[in-house]
């Protein structure tokens, strides 16, 4: 039975600990995403990324912190993710599109009308939508919740049947599993307490932010 889905992947899955992309990584989510398009179902992309893609080619030794140079990064990494799908996907012969968005654009119910007329016209031709934050122009923080806020605003906004978060730790953990070997990973979770959502820490690399999705994929 086919479905709608809206997949997310963090900047570390898709990036080098030293900054830049990991063209193999891409290539390979590429391939599994195309597979479940080619089964029938509707996939939609968010990316996390760009900062991480684009700081070492604007000249930067670290991830920088400063906001103008996170959205200068952006603003260089963001075309070279774009054009690493577009390669990664055509071996597929899957077309992709860019869509940009703001936090402010999800206040304006006509802002999120054409957007979804036109994410639906997208998927009607057998495209893929991917979504990222307008970084360049961001004049708040530059995270939804790495992009987890985000994928869930655009999970609701298309009613997609599944969510999928794709990060480089295979689960919740009541510990960081890296640091402490008597962790224990949860199968399923049921319900989101204090208890649960102060076992998901931050970020385990340098080049993603790690911050939680929990809240926002939380039962209204």
């Amino acid at each position: 039975m086919s479905s709608r889905i809206v997949v997310k992947i963090g900047s570390s899955s898709l990036t080098t600990e030293e900054g830049g992309l990991d063209r193999d990584s891409i290539a390979f989510f590429a391939g599994e995403i195309a597979a479940l398009m080619q089964n029938g179902h509707e996939v939609l992309l968010v990316t996390s990324g760009a900062v991480a893609a684009g700081f070492r080619e604007i000249g930067y030794v670290h991830r920088p912190k400063l906001l103008h140079e996170k959205q200068a990064a952006a603003a260089v990494g963001q075309a070279l993710l774009m054009q690493a799908y577009q390669q990664a996907f055509a071996a597929h012969r899957v077309t992709t599109a860019q869509i940009l968005l703001t936090r402010t654009d999800f206040h304006s119910r006509k802002r999120m009308g054409n957007a979804g007329m036109t994410v639906e016209e997208l998927l009607k031709q057998g495209v893929i939508p991917i979504f990222n934050e307008n970084d360049t122009v961001s004049v708040d923080e530059l995270k939804f919740g790495d992009n987890d806020l985000l994928s869930a605003l655009v999970a609701n906004l298309v009613k997609a049947q599944h969510l999928v978060i794709l990060t480089d730790t295979n689960g919740l953990y009541t510990a960081d599993p890296r640091k402490d070997p008597s962790a224990t990973r949860y199968d399923r979770i049921t319900e989101i307490t204090a208890e649960i959502y102060a076992y998901a820490g931050g970020s385990g690399s340098s080049v993603g932010t790690g911050v939680c999705a929990l809240r926002s994929m939380q039962p209204k």
